[in-house]
């Protein structure tokens, strides 16, 4: 096997933020005076932010304007990241730091591939950025995800 280079994805491989999304989503939720619970948030896994928020509004049956949405999912966001704030290494799943660092030991291209906004900062926060010759995000494509 000729081995170009190793590509991890972020959440639930490198990390799980799960917990946070639920979090944020959740106060969104409360405050829309809408039932969430850890159920209603397996809806939400693998969908867009937008879509997320749509399921939340139909699981609570509440129509909202463009405007309301788009405020919604920056104040989800801003709850999401100050969530992250206090993350650390001990988020990084079983494993990883130790095939990571044995594939920069052995000199191979380790790559990150996420729809996160937010992986630089979560690789930052968790000190693993510097065991990744690349990072391409949600910020560096069009449509992250098919």
């Amino acid at each position: 096997m000729n081995t170009k280079a190793f590509i991890f994805d972020l959440d639930g491989v490198i990390v799980d933020t799960a917990k946070y999304h639920y979090l944020a989503w959740q106060k969104i939720a409360a405050e829309l005076n809408i039932e969430f619970t850890h159920e209603h948030n397996e809806l939400l896994k693998g969908v867009s932010r937008v879509r997320s928020l749509d399921i939340i509004l139909e699981l609570g049956k509440v129509t909202a304007s463009q405007e309301d949405k788009d405020r919604w999912l920056v104040q989800k966001n801003e709850d999401y990241l100050s969530y992250l704030v206090d993350m650390d290494a001990s988020e990084i799943l079983p494993g990883v730091f130790e095939i990571l660092k044995f594939l920069k030991e052995n000199n191979q291209p380790i790559a990150l591939g996420s729809a996160s906004k937010n992986a630089r900062p979560i690789l930052e926060k968790t000190g693993l950025l510097s065991y990744f010759d690349a990072v391409v995000d949600g910020n560096d494509v069009t449509n992250a995800k098919p």
